[in-house]
C-alpha cells in the first residue's frame, strides 16, 4: 500500500475526537519499510507526525515521512511539527494537501526546505483524497463559512415528491442520510419543508455519538413544538455566524426553493443526488430557475439498494 493512502487510513481514527482540529495520519518509512505510523488522536494532544516520530525513534533519521496535511510551523497546543521532523533527521516529506489556513498555508513547507528536507505534495487522487477528507474544515478555514452539501431525493424525471406516498426513495437510502447527518455539523431545511413535514432532522438509527444541530432558514414563526432554530438573515450572513460558532460542515435538505437560493448564491459545495427508479410525471422539481448553468466535477456513482447515488463537486475542497 502507497505510504499516503495508509495515512489517509490512520487519519480517520481521530475522526470525531480531533474538533475543531483536522483528522491528519503519517506514515514514516525506511528501506522500503514503515517503521512508525501516528495520527492525530484528540485535540490538544500531539499531532500526528509526532505521534509517528515516537514511534520510529532513532529509525526515523533519513527516512521519508508520508503524511496527509502540511506539518505546522507555529506554536498552538502543541510545538511546530516541523520543527520536530527536521530535529529528527527527517529527509523527506509526502504531503496530501497543503494547509488550508491563508494565514499559515506553505510555511511549514518553507520551514522544511530551508533545512534541507525535500518536500513534495500529492497530486493527482491521493491529493484530492487528502484534501477531501478533511473538506469541512478547509472551507471552514479558508472561507469562513461551513462546507455546503446539498442532498436531495428525486426520481429519474426530476420530481422531489410523488402522489400518495411519504418517501421518494428506499430504506437504504434513508439509513445514508442518517448516517450523513450524524456526520455533520448542522442540518437544514426551509420553511416550506418545515410547514409542510415538520422534520425532526436527527439521525436515527445508527449509533450517531451526537446530533447535529437543526435549522430552518426562513421567515417563522416555527410551528408549535418544533425543535428546530430559526434562522431568518440572508444566508451568507447566517453562514458566518455559524462558522463562528464552529459549524465546519452544513447538510442541507430543504427543498427547491432553499437549495435554489444557495445554488444561486454560489454557496453550495457538494451535491447529494439520490435517484430512485421512478418516473413521477408531476410535481416540483428538484431545483428551481438558475441565472446560469452550475458547473460539477468529480461526478461519482453508487447503488444504494433499488436507488442510485451521483455526489459531485461544485467547489473542490
Amino acid at each position: 500500500m502507497n505510504p499516503l493512502e495508509r495515512a489517509l487510513e490512520l487519519a480517520e481514527r481521530g475522526r470525531g475526537a480531533t474538533r475543531p482540529n483536522p483528522v491528519v495520519g503519517a506514515v514514516i518509512v525506511r528501506d522500503g519499510e514503515i517503521v512508525g505510523e501516528g495520527w492525530h488522536e484528540r485535540y490538544g494532544g500531539p499531532h500526528a507526525e509526532v505521534n509517528a516520530l515516537a514511534a520510529a525513534g532513532e529509525r526515523a533519521r533519513g527516512a521519508t515521512m508520508a503524511v496527509t496535511l502540511e506539518p505546522c510551523s507555529h506554536h498552538g497546543k502543541t510545538p511546530p511539527c516541523a520543527d520536530a521532523l527536521i530535529a529528527a533527521g527527517i529527509a523527506r516529506i509526502v504531503a496530501g494537501a497543503e494547509d488550508p489556513n491563508p494565514e499559515v498555508s506553505g510555511r511549514g513547507f518553507e520551514r522544511l526546505r530551508a533545512a534541507g528536507v525535500e518536500v513534495e505534495v500529492a497530486d493527482g487522487e491521493l491529493g484530492f483524497r487528502a484534501r477531501a477528507q478533511n473538506e469541512g474544515y478547509r472551507t471552514w478555514v479558508a472561507k469562513g463559512r461551513p462546507f455546503v452539501a446539498y442532498k436531495v431525493a428525486a426520481t429519474l424525471d426530476g420530481r422531489v415528491t410523488l402522489p400518495g406516498r411519504r418517501w421518494v426513495t428506499g430504506d437504504a437510502s434513508r439509513r445514508l442520510v442518517h448516517e450523513l447527518r450524524a456526520q455533520a455539523d448542522a442540518v437544514a431545511v426551509g420553511m416550506g419543508t418545515v410547514r409542510a413535514d415538520q422534520p425532526l432532522l436527527t439521525a436515527r438509527d445508527v449509533g450517531a455519538e451526537r446530533q447535529p444541530r437543526r435549522l430552518a432558514f426562513g421567515s417563522g414563526p416555527l410551528p408549535e413544538g418544533s425543535e428546530l432554530e430559526l434562522r431568518t438573515g440572508p444566508i451568507t450572513l447566517e453562514l458566518a455566524q455559524l462558522a463562528e460558532e464552529g459549524v465546519q460542515s452544513l447538510l442541507l435538505e430543504g427543498g427547491p426553493t432553499l437549495a435554489t437560493a444557495f445554488l444561486a448564491a454560489d454557496l453550495v459545495d457538494k451535491v447529494l443526488l439520490f435517484v430512485a427508479p421512478t418516473i413521477g410525471g408531476t410535481g416540483p422539481t428538484l431545483i428551481g430557475e438558475l441565472p446560469e448553468p452550475v458547473a460539477l466535477s468529480r461526478l461519482t456513482t453508487r447503488s444504494v439498494g433499488e436507488d442510485v447515488l451521483l455526489i459531485a463537486y461544485v467547489h473542490e475542497p
